[in-house]
């Protein structure tokens, strides 16, 4: 019998660039793990996106599915995608469904969005496993975490409690369920709710910060409302020392606080070393490629004033400190080398490097390849290039960390291509590396 020769149609990014052709679990990986979802991007919108991972999960296996999920809430700390792969698993079906539920649900308030997403397309009837599921996430929470999270949505935690009946594990919790369906919970004294209720801001945040109550987060994202009502700034940047080496805070996130209170950027910025301290630095020369494309500028989301391009520095930020004799370059037009520096520092040498237009990663890689020596070269990108891939030198380890959700991209074949802007990226290189040596 004659064989068919069928040719497969080539695949292109966005900018025109040769794209790689990916499996499925790729292709999910890489549509979840930079995802804010339903944000739009520089050349996808928000809704395709999530389309494009429920239809992907399709074609993978629960297993997969299910550790995806919680890497993505665990490591990369996102809330909204782990749940929407959590509506993809419960058309599958089984046991893993309720288990994964019950370990990526870690705020009262993802119960009921949960369920929201999972009705996106009309009301449908809960499964056994989803509802047993909810039922052990609803047992992680006590009457403070209840109160605090259970605020107006779609469907709230009276609606979830209806709807999946967990049962009690003692008297105590029997009585916290009754208060929630009669809408009893005792109101905490968060700093929201104390806002709200109209007393002194300046006040409020001090007591807040002399009795340990105000949580790093809050702490970072309230700087500038401090500083405008009168709060101490001794005190505050105390705190902000103080809390950084155990907040887990991205990198990204103590840029946004700079941006948004300039006035307390040396300190901002001396906590953000500290919250990315590492034991150990990495061996051997690395070279770090930033893309400082047009396209880098789209912003992580509508409430964001961050971009790629930021979350990207923050992440060469981060490896600076986690490789020993690191040189960081950046790619548009032209490769460009960015002075030796360091944090906030670093990431404003990023910025004004070069002009913000094409993106010619494999011109850049082939400069570096002939002008500079290095043992790996870490690439952030999101790998929307218009002159498709080009790999470094065989005997270099080499890295593609991609920042975007779009379908196609070029970093795969040699490269390690690893998804997302969250430190994690950065300590998944150190762990394979030790492994590897």
């Amino acid at each position: 019998m004659a064989k068919l020769n069928i040719k497969s149609t080539p695949s292109f990014t966005h900018e025109g660039g040769k794209a790689s052709r990916i499996n499925p679990k790729d292709q999910l990986r890489r549509s979840v793990l930079s995802c804010l979802l339903w944000e739009n991007t520089f050349y996808e919108d928000g809704v395709s996106i999530a389309e494009r991972i429920l239809s992907t999960a399709e074609s993978c296996n629960s297993e997969f599915i299910s550790q995806l999920a919680i890497q993505a809430r665990n490591d990369y700390r996102l809330r909204h995608a782990p749940l929407w792969l959590c509506v993809a698993l419960a058309k599958k079906g089984g046991s893993i469904v309720s288990k994964t539920l019950s370990e990526v649900i870690q705020r009262p308030d993802e119960l009921g969005e949960f369920i929201a997403m999972y009705n996106h397309n009309g009301k449908q009837p809960l499964s056994s496993q989803i509802k047993i599921g909810l039922g052990n996430a609803f047992n992680k929470f006590n009457e403070y975490q209840f109160a605090k999270w259970n605020r107006k949505a779609q469907v709230n935690l009276k609606c979830v409690l209806m709807l999946t009946h967990p049962k009690p594990k003692d008297e105590a919790q029997s009585i916290l369920f009754k208060k929630i369906l009669e809408d009893k919970l005792e109101v905490p004294g968060t700093w929201e709710n104390r806002l709200s209720s109209g007393e002194n801001k300046g006040e409020v945040f001090t007591d807040l910060l002399k009795t340990n109550k105000l949580g790093y987060m809050a702490l970072l994202m309230n700087l500038r409302n401090m500083i405008e009502s009168g709060v101490d700034e001794d005190l505050i940047k105390e705190k902000l020392i103080s809390g950084a080496e155990k907040s887990k805070a991205l990198p990204f996130r103590y840029v946004a606080a700079a941006r948004a209170c300039p006035r307390l950027e040396e300190t901002i910025d001396e906590a953000m070393e500290l919250a990315m301290k590492t034991q150990e630095k990495n061996p051997g020369k690395t070279v770090i490629l930033i893309d400082v494309s047009a396209s880098m500028h789209n912003q992580l989301s509508t409430r964001s004033t961050l971009n790629r391009l930021d979350a990207a520095s923050a992440l060469s930020v981060y490896a600076r400190k986690a490789f020993s004799d690191c040189r960081v370059f950046t790619f548009s037009y032209d490769l460009v080398e960015v002075p030796p520096r360091y944090g906030m520092s670093l990431i404003d040498a990023i910025n004004v490097s070069q002009d913000h237009g094409g993106t010619y990663m494999a011109g850049a890689i082939n400069k570096l390849n002939e002008t500079v020596e290095y043992d790996r070269i870490i690439i952030v990108t999101d790998e929307q290039s218009h002159d498709g891939a080009a790999y470094p030198l065989p005997n270099s380890k080499a890295y593609l960390l991609n920042v975007a959700t779009y379908k196609n991209g070029i970093g795969y074949g040699q490269y390690t291509h690893i998804n997302g802007w969250s430190d994690a990226s950065i300590r998944y290189i150190q762990e394979i590396e030790k492994r590897v040596d």
